[in-house]
């Protein structure tokens, strides 16, 4: 069930210097350690079947410093150090196999600085998506990337989060421009400069994005800003099959159509978003589409969609006029997971996925749900389509050892699909525990053993999030 890559070569810190580390840090920041057993396994939290692996305690950062004062005395202990923003991770990243002390950001929540026009913003890492884009409306300006959970841009960045909006607007990869963090040994570096591009030297701000805290500690981001479009469609197209959604998509993304949005759900999903959200969608496999620019371009686009759609039996197209109606139904896309919890009381979600070449997406998409019915399992299907990223949510009942087993082959056989398919075993997602044994099959030995260097000479103790992303 819980099969993971092996542990690291380290070990948990002894009591004795648990506690000296506590002691250090309560001596400078007094009741923001905490070290109570809800308040550490709230820090543990993680939404997989992984079991939950709290630190020995948590510091509440209010400022750069604080963090770099936090990692030296770790550092200087060798104590495991773990960032921690809103928990809403799905691969474990958050755990604390090792114990160590979990450093939370919420509290560095502040939009620094924005320069509306230069199109960027300068913020803490506490803060989440959906305050930074009210922080930012009354300019006209928005932060596109939206993962769905109101989840925090440091660790949207750590994790190289994407979403919905990705096929338009791109990743976290593509958005973030500079970052500051602490390192390993407590020095504080900036990766870049605010200028759009430069050519100057390693990246390493992409070094740092994904890099799943692994590296350092991410404690002030400068994100690239987009324009609020001047007007919004937003509709439903209803499919007979899932392969008839998937090719509509392809042959959409393939003819330049510049959708913003392009989300498939199954009939499963479907269902489950009726019961949950209140909604009348068919529950046969649909795609939300939304297109963004002036009145006459999305219009436009909206009706190239319906032709594309009706080429593969899709149809009708139907548009959400009104912008409370485009809430609501991404809002409901949005619970997804929530949603699938519905399906079978007391059973547990397994939220996972991978992502495919676009031309090959149809036929991942097909295999899996065929390879779902044959396994007797119940897991519905949604995804950012239109960079080829899906998710299953496989329900388990955690008492029942045949379905686990049965669950547990399906995750590995729809990874090793997606990965001979030219793919990856997660799209946005990240590795965390949960996906690290998929590492070398994805990557093959030398590229892994690369990445185990960089670790190796940027955290030579291995306090960094120990136990994530690579085995050193």
């Amino acid at each position: 069930m819980n099969a993971l890559s092996p542990a690291p070569a380290r070990e948990r810190p002894s009591p004795e210097t648990v506690a000296a580390v506590i002691r250090e840090l309560t001596a400078q920041f007094g009741n923001r350690v905490v070290t109570s057993q809800a308040v550490r396994e709230q820090h543990g939290s993680t939404l997989t079947w992984v079991a939950n692996q709290p630190p020995d305690a948590v510091v509440y950062a209010g400022s750069t410093e604080d963090v770099q004062a936090v990692v030296r005395v770790c550092a200087a202990h060798k104590m495991p150090v773990i960032a921690f923003g809103t928990g809403t991770s799905l691969e474990g990243h958050v755990n604390a196999p090792y114990g160590g002390i979990s450093i939370d950001l919420s509290s560095m929540n502040k939009v620094l600085a924005v320069h509306a026009e230069d199109l960027d913003c300068v913020v803490q890492p506490g803060v989440t998506r959906k305050a930074v884009n009210e922080h930012l409306r009354d300019q006209g300006l928005f932060f596109p990337i939206d993962p769905g959970a109101d989840a925090s841009l440091g660790g949207m960045a750590a994790t190289r989060a994407s979403g919905t909006n990705a096929v338009r607007y791109g990743t976290m990869k593509d958005n973030v421009l500079s970052l500051t963090a602490v390192m390993p040994n407590g020095d504080v570096v900036r990766t870049s400069p605010r200028a759009r591009k430069t050519s100057a030297g390693y990246d390493l701000t992409r070094l740092l994005v994904g890099s799943e805290g692994t590296f350092g500690i991410i404690t002030e981001l400068t994100l690239k800003l987009a324009g609020i479009p001047e007007a919004i469609s937003a509709g439903v197209c209803p499919f007979p099959t899932i392969k008839a959604a998937c090719d509509a998509v392809i042959v959409t993304i393939q003819s330049g159509l510049p959708v913003a949005r392009i989300e498939l759900l199954d009939e499963v999903q479907v269902a489950a978003c009726n019961a949950y959200s209140k909604l009348t969608l068919p529950e046969t496999p649909l795609l939300l589409v939304e297109f963004h620019g002036s009145d006459a371009s999305v219009r436009e686009q909206a009706e190239r969609f319906g032709e594309i759609a009706a080429e593969f039996e899709g149809g009708p197209y139907e548009w959400a006029t009104k912008a409370e109606d485009r809430t609501r139904l991404w809002q409901a896309r949005h619970d997804v997971y929530w949603a699938a919890v519905g399906l079978r009381p007391g059973a547990r979600v397994i939220a996972t996925d991978v992502c495919v070449p676009i031309s090959r997406l149809a036929e991942c998409v097909d295999e899996t749900k065929r390879d779902i019915v044959e396994s007797g399992i119940t897991a519905p299907i949604a995804g950012h389509v239109g960079d080829g990223n899906f998710h299953t949510s496989p329900l388990v009942m955690m008492d029942d050892p045949d379905e686990i087993a049965r669950v547990t082959g399906f995750i590995e056989r729809l990874v090793a699909r997606a990965i001979a398919m030219e793919g990856t075993c997660t799209g946005e997602h990240g590795i965390g525990q949960k996906k690290m044994r998929f590492m070398e099959l994805e990557h093959g030995p030398e590229a892994l053993n690369l990445m185990r260097t960089l670790k190796r000479a940027i955290d030579p103790d291995n306090i960094m999030n120990p136990g994530k992303v690579v085995t050193v």
